[in-house]
């Protein structure tokens, strides 16, 4: 399997107030966690999706695609196309920035489970809830291409639950992602 793993972060933290991937847990920017966890997934290729304005506030490795969205305002689906036309895998492995204590351990399983299951959408199931990160085969690169807004790979997800193979993470709580202030004091009080 080639996977290419796309870690979108060109978001403009509309619900947040401010640049929340820049804003610091345990020494480093949100993004910087992300971007050290992508670097070490074991991946066909790693690609980062992000504004032009962040790249000078993080330190990205050289084997690291970067592809910046020129227009963050027309939502997760424009860097869901921009991650894909970078990307010559089998699967796209879609990561996003605003979840910062996830683990390589944590995602193993999901790339195992795409191994065993390479036809199939693979994604974390918390509480009866899918959550992110997400993998989709290539043969569901139109219905993503064609996206709009901020609504991302749900709707594909959704509209192929047949197709759909739920993996229940161990630990559940590094899912968790920061979508505002409230979620931000909780994790850097946890």
């Amino acid at each position: 399997m080639r996977i290419s793993a796309i870690l979108l972060s060109a978001g403009l933290s509309r619900r947040m107030g401010r640049d929340k991937l820049l804003l610091e847990y345990k020494g480093k920017s949100l993004l910087q966690h992300s971007i050290d966890l992508l670097s070490v997934l074991p991946v066909f290729e790693r690609i980062l999706v992000t504004s032009e304005s962040r790249i000078e506030f993080v330190s990205i490795p050289q084997d690291m695609t970067v592809r910046t969205n020129p227009v963050p305002e027309t939502g997760q689906s424009g860097s869901i196309r921009i991650g894909i036309e970078a990307s010559s895998g089998s699967h796209y492995f879609f990561l996003t920035a605003d979840q910062p204590k996830l683990k390589e351990r944590d995602l193993v399983p999901l790339l195992k489970a795409a191994e065993a299951n390479p036809d199939k959408i693979i994604f974390p199931l918390i509480n009866s809830t899918p959550c992110s990160p997400t993998l989709f085969p290539v043969n569901f690169r139109e219905e993503l291409m064609v996206l709009s807004g901020d609504a991302g790979g749900r709707l594909v997800r959704d509209a192929n639950k047949k197709s759909c193979f739920p993996v229940k993470p161990e630990e559940t709580m590094n899912y968790t992602d920061i979508d505002n202030m409230e979620d931000y004091y909780e994790l850097i009080e946890s």
